[in-house]
C-alpha cells in the first residue's frame, strides 16, 4: 500500500530514443487527495490504477478524473492528458468485482487513452503500461511541437 506519495524512475525506449519516467505514486486513500493536484502541474501522462478484486477502487474514479481535468484545464498546454486505466491483481482473477467490459467501459467514459489489466505480483503486463504511457506522451510532445 502506497501512503502519500512515493517517487521511481524508469527508462523506457520509444522509436530508437530513450524516455526518461518520472513516476510519482499516490495513494488513492483521500487524506491524501489535497496533494494530488500540486504533483499534477508538471505531469505529461497518468496512470489511474484500481482494484480488479474490489469494485470500491474505482468509488472515486469521477473524483480523480475531475482533478486531472482541473489541473490540465489550468496549463498553458492545450492538449490532453494521456490517462492509461489499468486495472491491478490479474493473478487474482478468481476474486475479481470488475468485468473488463465494465472497466472498458468506464475508461472509455473518462476518455482514457488506453486499457491494460495487469499483475504487480506477477509482473503480468507491467512494462506494457509505461510503453505505452510513454509512446502516449512522445505521441503527445510531437504533436504539440507542430
Amino acid at each position: 500500500m502506497t501512503l502519500g506519495v512515493e517517487f521511481m524512475l524508469k527508462d523506457i525506449e520509444v522509436d530508437e530514443e530513450v524516455v526518461k519516467l518520472q513516476i510519482w505514486d499516490f495513494a488513492g486513500e483521500e487524506r491524501f487527495r489535497f496533494l494530488f493536484p500540486s504533483y499534477l502541474k508538471g505531469a505529461n501522462g497518468a496512470i489511474f490504477m484500481y482494484d480488479i478484486t474490489n469494485y470500491g477502487s474505482l468509488a472515486h474514479v469521477d473524483d480523480w478524473f475531475a482533478i486531472v481535468d482541473n489541473a490540465i484545464s489550468n496549463k498553458e498546454v492545450d492538449n490532453k492528458l494521456p490517462i492509461v486505466f489499468v486495472g491491478g491483481k490479474v493473478d487474482l482473477i478468481h476474486l475479481k468485482e470488475i468485468s473488463t467490459k465494465k472497466a472498458m467501459q468506464i475508461a472509455t467514459s473518462k476518455e482514457a487513452n488506453g486499457f491494460i489489466e495487469c499483475s504487480s505480483k506477477t509482473g503480468e503486463n507491467v512494462s506494457k503500461i509505461f510503453d505505452l504511457l510513454a509512446r502516449l506522451i512522445f505521441k503527445n510532445k510531437r504533436s504539440s511541437k507542430s
